[in-house]
């Protein structure tokens, strides 16, 4: 190769890291400006030009934005590889870029998940994906599902290195949860640990992504940082700026914040109403939660006040599949049949006097048999759990709340700026996916289904069990002479109306 052809491909410290690395199932992720799409492209070049007959699949979930993030533009592959094109070592032709040693980077979308099968046969010696976050787990898994390689001689120091995945990505996204859950929540950063065979048995690593680490972004665009100070939400500076995986950009419950909403268990009161709500799933998970209604303000810690009318949620079930090693399997059900559910319900009950349950509506439907209510009634040896037709109105219609807007407004409060809806800390599935959920990219008022949103309905359930209007106030007009002035029933008079 001439002098002239050659590549100067300058990566910073974690760049580095995340180069080098002896793991094979890598995510460098976090903040907006680390320098992830850069280090992506230069590892695909890089590896393609050290190693023969390397095929490397690259994927963002939209083909407009893999063009423009990774093709074209002064940073793109046409910029970094035009003295090679030049040369005739590479050539670009539509999706695919090939190298003269028989090496190939194929330009890859998936933007939906029956799009995945597209790649069934692929031998897929390197797979890197841009923001991991717009994908969902189904698609990554079975893209994962793809990497091997057979046949291929890697120098020396990469021995033990290929097949291997090398991720990027943004908190946010239809994919936050199953990326939080997978590469970040329990992990070590930069620490390297094998999986189990149920997690692919690669070789796993998080490196956390910084602006800070990019030397290239606060030189070259010194303004880049007042700019993501600048986007307007303060959930949203934290997950682009600061890369904080507890905070979702985009998210459906955007006024969910932990230290607001998540308490640590105290002893209930025996007088405050007790009541459940159960979500259905059998292939996905089932989603039960017991419930607690407050029937004075109630103090239970230091700055902490239970609001009358607020519902407490105090245990979960939540049917979530788990691994040998203890792991759970996000948005993989148990698979139980419905009696042994009825049986678990009511087992979870305890001591505990349960004025009521309200369940998924959809368990209620019948096609020649019991239906899976009346199933759960029935328990395992005459011990099952009751429950009637929940409410599963989701958006508003015919000047009704749907359900949505009653879990969005008892998370925003009273009059006071109260809570109204309290999780117990332990309550750790509902905790988990519920500030996670994105908005519907076609019905903004509804939320992304595809998404692991089974505690979500069940507390909707809950919620609209105990329905909560805020306090609105209204100028009445003065009684006309000879008119009395009738004075407003108590219960519109006191402020939010809350079923006790």
């Amino acid at each position: 190769m001439s002098q002239s052809a050659a590549l100067d491909l300058v990566l910073h410290a974690k760049q580095g890291v995340a180069f080098n690395t002896e793991a094979t199932e890598t995510f460098f992720g976090g903040a907006a400006g680390g320098g992830k799409s850069h280090l992506i492209r230069s590892a695909a070049i890089t590896w393609c030009s050290e190693i023969p007959g390397l095929q490397v699949y690259l994927f963002r979930r939209i083909r407009d934005d893999l063009v423009k993030n990774h093709v074209e533009g002064p940073q793109g592959f046409r910029a970094m590889l035009a003295g090679w094109v030049a040369c005739g070592f590479v050539t670009i032709v539509e999706d695919e870029i090939r190298f003269w040693n028989g090496s190939k980077i194929y330009l890859c979308h998936c933007k939906d998940e029956k799009d995945r099968f597209k790649y069934q046969g692929a031998e897929i010696h390197v797979l890197l994906i841009d923001e991991l976050t717009h994908f969902t787990d189904k698609i990554y898994r079975f893209l994962r599902n793809r990497v091997r390689m057979v046949g291929i001689q890697v120098p020396e120091k990469y021995k033990g290195r290929f097949p291997r995945i090398l991720c990027s990505g943004n908190p946010g996204g239809i994919g936050h949860q199953f990326v939080k859950s997978t590469f970040i929540d329990g992990a070590v950063e930069y620490r390297i640990y094998k999986t189990p065979p149920s997690e692919g048995g690669m070789l796993r690593q998080y490196i956390p992504a910084k602006l800070e680490d990019n030397p290239a972004m606060n030189d070259n665009d010194p303004g880049y940082e007042d700019r993501l100070h600048g986007l307007g939400s303060e959930s949203l500076v934290r997950a682009m700026r600061y890369g904080d995986w507890d905070i979702v950009e985009g998210a459906y419950f955007d006024n969910f914040r932990r230290d607001r909403h998540v308490i640590k268990p105290f002893a209930i009161p025996a007088h405050w109403i007790r009541f459940r709500a159960g979500d259905w799933g059998s292939a996905k998970p089932f989603a039960f939660g017991w419930f607690a209604v407050a029937s004075d303000d109630t103090i239970v810690g230091p700055g902490v006040v239970i609001p009358r009318g607020a519902l407490v949620m105090y245990r979960e079930w939540y049917g979530v599949k788990t691994n040998a090693q203890g792991k759970f399997i996000p948005d993989v059900g148990l698979k139980l049949h419905a009696e042994a559910v009825g049986a678990g319900v009511r087992l979870r009950d305890f001591n505990d006097v349960i004025s009521y349950g309200v369940l998924d509506p959809a368990a209620f439907s019948q096609d020649g048999g019991p239906s899976l209510a009346e199933r759960i009634a029935k328990g395992e040896n005459g011990e099952g759990a009751t429950f009637k037709r929940a409410d599963n109105k989701r958006t508003p219609g015919r000047g009704a709340m749907g359900g949505w807007d009653q879990l969005r407004s008892r998370l925003t409060g009273d009059e006071d700026s109260r809570p109204l809806l309290f999780f117990f800390s332990t309550c750790t599935h509902t905790i988990r996916t519920l500030p996670a959920l994105q908005h519907d990219e076609t019905n903004p008022e509804d939320l992304d289904t595809s998404q692991e949103d089974h505690a979500a309905d069940m507390v909707r359930y809950a919620c609209m069990s105990r329905p909560w209007v805020s306090k609105i106030v209204t100028q009445s007009a003065p009684p006309k002479p000879g008119q009395v002035q009738l004075p407003m029933p108590p219960e519109t008079s006191s402020g939010g109306r809350i079923k006790i």
